[in-house]
């Protein structure tokens, strides 16, 4: 297992859409171990593919070994199949842009299909706090970081914090 490092935004990589994985190969399962330590070691509880470089369409996630015992997930070409209409307002932050949180407004519940590092389609209802990291990882995966969630206004002020707090 290797830590590797975590790319900072404003780093291009950031805004791209990832590609597809096409194949569940020993690449992958050494990229979803290293993106787990590296989560742990950040510490985070979900981590996706740009943040360490790789552009593909992997995070991982583990929303409740910070209060207990670890639970790693691997998701590999995630979706989400449906949305609650009822929001959910949270304070995010993000590996790539430390020291900012901000609030996000997303869907109280999602359910997602994905594929496990078995190679199995899995599908699972995640609400609250799960609800809100899979879809802030999902969105990693299609370029959007949580900056892009804000207002031109709110967004103007968390940028100028970041770079406050790299200074």
């Amino acid at each position: 297992m290797t830590v590797r490092d975590i790319v900072l935004w404003p780093d291009p990589r950031l805004t791209d859409v990832c590609a597809r994985i096409a194949a569940i190969t020993p690449e992958i399962e050494t990229l979803a171990t290293d993106m787990l330590e590296t989560m742990y070691d950040a510490p985070g509880r979900g981590l996706a593919g740009p943040q360490v470089g790789a552009m593909q369409r992997i995070f991982v996630m583990d929303t409740d070994w910070k209060e207990g015992s670890p639970a790693p997930m691997v998701f590999i070409n995630p979706e989400i199949e449906a949305r609650s209409a009822a929001q959910s307002v949270q304070r995010e932050g993000c590996l790539s842009i430390p020291g900012i949180t901000v609030e996000v407004s997303r869907p109280k519940e999602v359910t997602l299909r994905w594929t496990d590092l078995a190679g199995q389609e899995t599908r699972r209802v995640f609400s609250g706090f799960a609800a809100a990291c899979v879809q802030h990882e999902l969105d990693h995966l299609n370029g959007i970081v949580t900056l892009d969630h804000l207002t031109e206004v709110a967004r103007a002020s968390a940028e100028a914090d970041y770079a406050e707090a790299l200074s």
